[in-house]
């Protein structure tokens, strides 16, 4: 019954998506509104047949219903509730069906919100895309990824359970919606950029919608970034958080084109330029994510992330490449709409800081890209096995971190058109003062490496441009309205959410990058053979093994060492690293025990239990400021919250309709705020 009921609702939402793209196309070339508008309702329908395929699915896995397929290899009566419902997205096509509900419910949002434009040719072209990508994905679940495939055979009374590695942190149920909700989001800026080249339209007006879109995506899947290194440091029990896996990097390639994109597009808005390389990077990151899901999903990398070999690598290169060419022809088509009058009338302004910035962001993708694919090239054209490994990333992709982060530290600060030189001396020397002086005492203090202490000098430059624009703003609301600072700052970030909101974002990337700079440059990492009793020290910590416990549930056995550390003659309290075997693996899975302080991180883990003799190993590693690198991901959250939520409620005229939100942005004159910013001469 429940197989029957998700099949029938995959069928339903691939048949609706299906007619949705024909009554569009049908509207398009008729140019009927009546038609267009009712092609819009396919929409709502595609929703309701993913959440039914869904709901189906869900209801298997809390019911144990053994009698399909992916429920006995993903399930099992002893897995706890959390992880049953996290099952959904825990496996291939499970995964293809929580993508296929993302993109209903984002195309829902989308049509919905343009609800007043849905005979407009432009919304309707970007329906019909967005169409076409859902049709595909439910497409693969009709196929090769079905997740109601019946179970052959005898129906067994248990299932395997979800991989160890799944069920063993709260963060799996977390990190893959918001990592999808950042991949799928793409879907929406692609649609409005095939849309605006097919239409004709290709000014600023459609950047409006496709901006805001592309912001709220980027966001999901920069928090998903994080959540899953989070995941890795508190789960695979290797001290890291990032190891450039091949999975890690295919989120992080489409992440560097889409904050590409959220840059460049600012030049467009302003100056009207760059209208090509901003629909290549909105294409470039659409057609990542695809490549994203490819390396994921098709079985070519052995990786904790991806999922086992499956027969629907073909089918989405097929896609990946239909994709590219249309983006690519499309592009080559309006070629001539798309030049532009305008031209970067110095390098050293704003629009040239910003694109130096996409240059650069650029390169960084090719460096991952190059990385990542080659050694799949490799071995499919020669048979050989290639490995490309930290010391390739980490030397090739340092050099261009830090001048990104000096460009984040001196773009804001540029004026536009051209900057003079007492320009820069007003706005760049206090911040450059800081920067200096920060490298300066770092070095005093004994940090070493280069590379780290300019990471550190650039994040105070760029943090000390920050808050003097934070304070130029605020003061020029207090002049212009009164009152005291903390009411002066909230109405300056209300008067510009998108401003302000993105120095927030601009500070959490700082946050990120110096938590990065010192916990990877400066982890201090040891292994101890211990009997009970024995006391170890490192690094002023002094650890003494006190034992261990053994537990058994249904789910698994975990075996428990107590660890008791203290520092400078205080309790820090008993650790617990673990190694836990559960039924479907052979091998143990270690949990490492963690305590986080904003300072450093003591992170241990049981590396071995103990042996004849009564002997564990003990992995220790104490790492400063990683708990940063959580907490900038937080404030990044944050400020893109501030970016993108609506200054005001806008009226609605007398006809009932309110102002295109796709016609190009009329000009206006800067606020007070961003001329005092401006800091131009009377």
């Amino acid at each position: 019954m429940k197989g029957a009921l998700g099949f029938g609702g995959i069928t339903l939402g691939f048949m609706a998506a299906a007619l949705g793209v024909i009554t569009m196309a049908v509207g398009i070339q008729r140019r009927d509104g009546r038609i267009m508008a009712t092609g819009r309702q396919f929409v709502f329908m595609v929703l309701l047949g993913a959440l039914v395929a869904a709901g189906a699915m869900e209801w298997a896995l809390v019911t144990h219903d053994f009698s399909l397929a992916y429920v006995v290899r993903n399930h099992a009566r002893a897995t706890p509730l959390l992880y049953t419902v996290a099952a959904l997205w825990g496996a291939l096509e499970g995964s293809i069906l929580l993508w296929a509900l993302i993109l209903a419910g984002y195309l829902t949002v989308t049509v919905r919100r343009l609800r007043a434009r849905a005979s407009d040719p432009l919304v309707a072209w970007a329906t019909l895309v967005g169409l076409v990508v859902a049709a595909f994905f439910f497409a693969l679940m009709l196929g090769p990824a079905n997740p109601f495939r019946p179970t052959p055979g005898l129906i067994p009374k248990d299932g395997l359970g979800p991989n160890p590695l799944l069920q063993n942190h709260v963060l799996m149920a977390i990190h893959p919606p918001m990592l999808y909700l950042g991949y799928v989001g793409m879907t929406i800026p692609f649609s409005f950029a095939v849309a605006a080249l097919a239409t004709g339209r290709v000014g600023e007006g459609w950047l409006l919608e496709t901006r805001r879109a592309t912001l709220v995506a980027w966001a999901f899947l920069s928090v998903g970034i994080v959540l899953g290194a989070w995941w890795s440091y508190e789960v695979l029990g290797w001290g890291g958080y990032w190891a450039w896996d091949p999975v890690e990097n295919a989120s992080f390639i489409p992440w560097l084109t889409a904050t590409a994109f959220l840059h460049s597009v600012v030049v467009q808005e302003r100056r009207g330029m760059l209208r090509v390389w901003n629909l290549s990077l909105i294409i470039a990151t659409f057609c990542l994510t695809i490549l994203g899901t490819f390396l994921t999903r098709s079985g070519v990398l052995n990786s904790v992330h991806a999922f086992s070999q499956s027969t629907i690598g073909a089918w989405l290169l097929t896609f990946l490449g239909l994709a590219a060419a249309t983006g690519i022809g499309l592009i080559a088509w309006r070629g001539d709409r798309l030049r532009t009058p305008g031209r970067i009338d110095s390098p050293v302004s704003r629009e040239g800081a910003f694109l130096a910035n996409n240059l650069l962001f650029a390169g960084f993708a090719f460096v991952v890209l190059l990385g990542t694919v080659f050694p799949l090239l490799v071995e499919a054209l020669r048979n050989e096995k290639l490995s490309v490994g930290e010391p390739y990333f980490d030397r090739m992709t340092v050099p261009i971190g830090l001048a990104l982060l000096f460009l984040m530290a001196v773009a804001p600060a540029l004026p536009w058109r051209a900057a003079s030189g007492p320009v820069l001396r007003r706005r760049l020397a206090g911040p450059a003062w800081v920067g200096a002086l920060t490298m300066a005492a770092c070095a005093v203090l004994g940090a070493r490496g280069v590379a780290e202490i300019v990471a550190f000098g650039l994040g105070a430059f760029a943090v000390a441009g920050i808050v003097r624009q934070y304070a130029l703003g605020v003061a020029a609301t207090r002049r212009a309205s009164g009152g005291g600072w903390p009411g002066a700052l909230r109405r300056t970030v209300a008067g510009n959410r998108h401003l302000y909101g993105g120095l927030v974002v601009h500070f959490a990337v700082v946050v990120i990058a110096v938590a990065l700079a010192a916990s990877m440059g400066y982890t201090t990492k040891r292994e101890f053979r211990l009997v009970q009793g024995q006391r170890v020290t490192l690094q002023s910590h002094h650890f003494t093994y006190l034992g261990s416990t053994r537990h058994q549930t249904g789910q698994k056995d975990k075996f428990q060492a107590r660890i008791r550390v203290e520092r400078g003659g205080h309790d820090l309290g008993v650790y617990a690293p673990a190694l836990s075997i559960f039924p479907n693996s052979p091998q143990a899975i270690g949990t490492p025990s963690v305590r986080t302080g904003l300072l450093r991180d003591v992170y241990l883990t049981l590396v071995s239990s103990p042996d004849q003799d009564g002997r564990i190993t003990l992995g220790v590693q104490i790492g400063p400021l990683v708990v940063w690198l959580w907490i900038g991901g937080g404030i990044l959250a944050l400020g893109t919250a501030i970016a993108v939520w609506p200054a005001r409620r806008i009226r609605r005229r007398s006809t009932g309709r309110g102002p295109d939100p796709l016609a190009p942005p009329a000009p206006t004159t800067p606020s007070a705020d961003e001329e005092l910013l401006a800091e131009a001469p009377a």
